[in-house]
């Protein structure tokens, strides 16, 4: 199993590297400039790749080896990182977001959405039903090790590292990526792609997909399950800032310090499930935890909320402030790492030609319901105030415990 898990490990954590950079770095750096929670949260639009895996997904499935697709979109988010290299510093440093840098933002997401495909299904087709826990640990953990290292890391990093430097180390990242997808044994072993008929209609296309017993279910509940901590997660850190606490302090604890808590919450997942813990039962436990962490930030928020409330230096309520980003981190990672194994368990009922695009049709609503959240919860909170918000998002946060009890017993 370690000569499957080990390139896997590796590919994911360079996949996570351009989600921790807009993720963690960049939200920091707008609202330290002044800009509204309105516009940072918007900043998620140079995620809007990622919702349209589905175009090229039929093509990774019946054009070509997974493995050729991996190397190649790997390879080409090394050249997109030397051309953001090539910037100039005072043009990249400035407040917002210049054009060219959009540009080729968009374009980073359009190549990693690329790649996220030809790597999920190289995991599909990889691993037996019974790694799936373990092989979903190492993909979860992987990628927020990345981000990890690209968001909170680099935020700590950001006095003394330049953009030229920044980007040309995950230039030389990237690059090393592509050779591992192209030479690792366990990735050359896997059997060629068979020849494919004629493409499908989209309308059979998406039919077929819907056929696959547990779909529907699987697609409304990962539409859903991270709608209020997604919200929650991107607005409190803001406020953390606007009440006082540093850009270097938030980029240590709700970078590295939460992400280290996700990753800890992700491994603990992965250990459940190789304990024989059925993975819904343990969803429905996690998830009530979820919903009571989030209760109890909200209840800070609302604390800090009141007029001359702040986060002073050595105070409970700044330890509390900053101890419930790791606890939601911490529930979060647990949840993520279910949640990806019960929808790899529904892709592997798929068939093989099809199992690709199934994938990334659930991986394409499990990212639009956390973008849904994390681009409009500046808004909401700026037209509703941030109690109502709040409180808007701990409802959504029960709707997951509601849909599992209709789960269908082929998830089981």
């Amino acid at each position: 199993m370690h000569g499957k898990l080990l390139p896997l490990a590796g590919l994911y954590l360079v996949q996570g590297l351009p989600y921790g950079l807009q993720a963690g770095l960049l939200p920091v750096l707008l609202r330290a400039r002044g800009l509204s929670l309105t516009r940072v949260g918007l900043a998620k639009v140079l995620y809007a790749p990622w919702l349209f895996k589905l175009l090229w997904a039929p093509l990774v499935d019946t054009r070509g080896s997974p493995r050729a697709w991996l190397a190649l979109s790997t390879a080409a988010l090394g050249l997109v990182c030397g051309l953001l290299a090539a910037l100039p510093p005072a043009e990249a440093g400035r407040a917002g977001l210049p054009t060219t840098a959009v540009g080729l933002l968009l374009l980073l997401n359009l190549v990693a959405a690329v790649q996220d495909v030809a790597l999920d299904t190289l995991a599909v087709q990889l691993l037996e039903p019974a790694e799936l826990g373990p092989g979903n640990t190492v993909q979860v953990v992987a990628y927020k090790l990345g981000a990890a290292l690209a968001g909170g890391g680099l935020l700590a990093l950001l006095p003394t590292l330049s953009w030229p430097l920044l980007f040309l180390l995950l230039a030389a990242t990237y690059w090393l990526a592509a050779a591992l997808a192209w030479a690792a044994p366990a990735l050359r072993q896997l059997p060629q792609p068979q020849p494919s008929g004629p493409p499908r209609h989209a309308l059979r296309l998406l039919q077929d997909l819907l056929a696959v017993p547990g779909t529907l279910w699987t697609a409304g509940f990962v539409l859903t399950y991270k709608l209020g901590e997604q919200g929650a997660s991107s607005l409190f850190p803001l406020l953390l800032l606007d009440r006082g606490a540093s850009a270097l302090e938030l980029g240590l604890w709700n970078g590295v310090g939460a992400m280290a808590c996700s990753i800890a919450g992700s491994s603990l997942g992965g250990a459940l499930l190789s304990r024989h813990w059925q993975p819904l039962p343990l969803l429905r436990l996690v998830l009530r935890l979820r919903l009571g962490g989030l209760a109890c930030q909200t209840a800070l928020l609302f604390h800090l909320d009141t007029p001359g409330a702040s986060l002073g230096h050595g105070t409970a309520l700044r330890g509390a402030a900053l101890l419930s980003l790791c606890l939601q981190h911490l529930l979060g990672g647990l949840v993520t790492t279910v949640t990806f194994t019960v929808m790899m368990r529904c892709s592997q009922l798929a068939a093989s030609a099809l199992q690709a695009t199934h994938y990334s049709l659930l991986a394409t609503l499990e990212l639009l319901g956390k973008l849904l959240l994390g681009a409009l919860a500046g808004a909401l909170a700026d037209g509703l105030g941030l109690r109502l918000c709040f409180s808007f998002l701990l409802a959504l946060s029960a709707l997951p415990l509601l849909g599992l009890g209709m789960a269908p017993s082929t998830l089981a």
